[in-house]
């Protein structure tokens, strides 16, 4: 059975916005199967933003089980990540999802794996995927000798990955949380 491939997200926090965007193709072996997917969205009341990459099922279940541990942990984002990473790590049913999250909220930005990491990058900008790391360096120049804000940021380095990476498209999903 062919393996679904490829997506690009990036979490970008610059000033007063933090910004989540995803790109919507969805690859089967060498075909486009959508160009419209939705990896991106708001949850925990629209206080936190999340994108994933890998399995669509799988990252819809871990969105699911994220936000219950985040009312769990009283709306804290990194008790909620540890939470769900220990638990996705050490659940037998949980342990075979095949999907990385985003996760981000007004002071943290995060990266959560079944592997039990919860990562917070050193810079304000972190992405997952296929285009990932092209979406990455791109949004790391732009951070660095550019006046663009968040949302700037993240839209030019979503386009930058999706006209290198084969398996993004530009049709973006793009999530905004603005910091007071």
């Amino acid at each position: 059975m062919e393996q679904m491939h490829g997506t690009t997200v990036i979490a970008v926090k610059k000033g007063n916005k933090i910004v989540i965007a995803g790109d919507g193709q969805i690859t089967l072996g060498s075909t486009v199967m959508k160009g419209t997917a939705r990896k991106v969205r708001k949850l925990g009341d629209g206080k936190v933003l999340a994108g994933f990459a890998g399995s669509v099922a799988d990252a819809l279940s871990l969105f699911e089980k994220f936000e219950e541990k985040y009312r769990e942990s009283n709306s804290s984002l990194l008790r909620a990540a540890v939470n769900l990473a220990k638990e996705w790590r050490t659940n037998k049913i949980l342990r075979n999802l095949e999907a990385l999250l985003l996760v981000a909220d007004k002071e943290h930005i995060l990266l959560i794996s079944g592997n039990g990491e919860v990562i917070q990058p050193d810079e304000e900008v972190i992405a997952i995927g296929s285009g990932g790391s092209y979406a990455l360096a791109a949004a790391r120049a732009l951070m660095r000798n550019t006046d663009m804000d968040a949302e700037e940021i993240a839209r030019n380095a979503m386009k930058i990955a999706s006209e290198i990476c084969i398996y993004t498209n530009s049709n973006f999903t793009i999530e905004v949380l603005e910091v007071k």
